[in-house]
């Protein structure tokens, strides 16, 4: 399809769908993200949903137009990579889930996302980014409990293995451990905000067998806003490229339509390389961010 056709097309896929499923597939095989080097996570994964909406938009199905679905998928076929099965005993997938607002149950569709994904029945381990709060409210155990509920149910019905906490306090993690069904197993600490471990935390952490990690995530690894600027460019750029093509016939139907609102979103990383799963329901108000990480055992 030419660059034309499959631009119009896109903007009239995008415009119709509810729902966009976008995922990058295996980011080693983009030759031309591979050679830049991005000055944020953030403006990585903004570079990704950029290239993935231009490469699908230039490969999009004739019938893919006639069906207008309202659940899109929008995937670079040569990019995609499944876990073999016969090395997923080898393999360690871990995730890390960042939420936006208080919608909980975008957790389960975050974890099932990823799995489907990925070819995998089960995530072996889960962290959960502290969820975010208003300015001048400290973080408490009820704020946290709907969330821990959601993935103690993905425990119980065998989506996870092992789940995990992020920058709590000796107190909060302790709170937490004594309330929770499905007990924490390890809790992440930022480097930034400390350059030891506190001991009150290592000596809770040791004696209730708690693995403390360390890790440099910024507290938003991409905010709404921020996503909601990609996807606009993104669709900026292909009406350009109708607008050079079409001047003299006049403005692109549909092209004055409010654009879609951003639900959900996921990112992945594979070893040395690294896949985005994003989700995202035209209008909707909560989304989520997974970071995931194949680690060899």
């Amino acid at each position: 399809m030419g660059t034309d056709g499959g631009s119009a097309s896109a903007r009239l896929l995008l415009e119709q769908a509810t729902t966009l499923n976008l995922q990058t597939g295996n980011l080693l095989n983009w030759g031309r993200l591979r050679k830049k080097c991005p000055a944020s996570p953030a403006e990585e994964i903004r570079d990704c949903i950029q290239n993935t909406l231009n490469e699908w938009s230039l490969k999009i199905s004739p019938d893919l137009n006639q069906e207008k679905p309202e659940v899109l998928e929008c995937t670079v076929a040569q990019a995609m990579e499944k876990i073999n099965p016969e090395e997923r005993e080898e393999l360690k997938v871990s995730a890390k889930l960042f939420t936006v607002g208080s919608n909980s149950s975008s957790i389960r569709d975050a974890v099932n996302m990823a799995c489907s994904a990925l070819g995998v029945a089960q995530l072996d381990s889960v962290i959960i980014a502290s969820p975010p709060i208003e300015d001048g409210i400290n973080l408490s155990l009820e704020y946290l409990q709907p969330y821990w509920q959601e993935l103690e149910n993905l425990v119980q019905n065998e989506k996870i293995v092992a789940i995990g906490t992020s920058d709590l306090d000796k107190t909060l993690l302790e709170q937490l451990y004594l309330w929770a069904q499905v007990k924490p197993s390890s809790n992440q600490v930022n480097l930034a905000s400390c350059c030891v471990m506190p001991p009150d935390l290592t000596a809770f952490a040791k004696e209730f067998d708690i693995q403390l990690l360390t890790h440099n995530d910024p507290k938003e690894l991409l905010c709404e806003a921020s996503f909601q600027e990609a996807l606009q460019e993104s669709k900026s750029s292909l009406f350009s490229v109708l607008a050079v093509s079409r001047k003299i016939m006049g403005p692109i139907p549909g092209s004055d339509k409010a654009q879609p609102h951003v639900r959900s979103a996921m990112c992945g990383s594979r070893g040395q390389s690294m896949e985005l799963f994003w989700q995202q329901e035209i209008a909707g108000t909560s989304w989520h961010l997974l970071k995931l990480a194949l680690l060899l055992l």
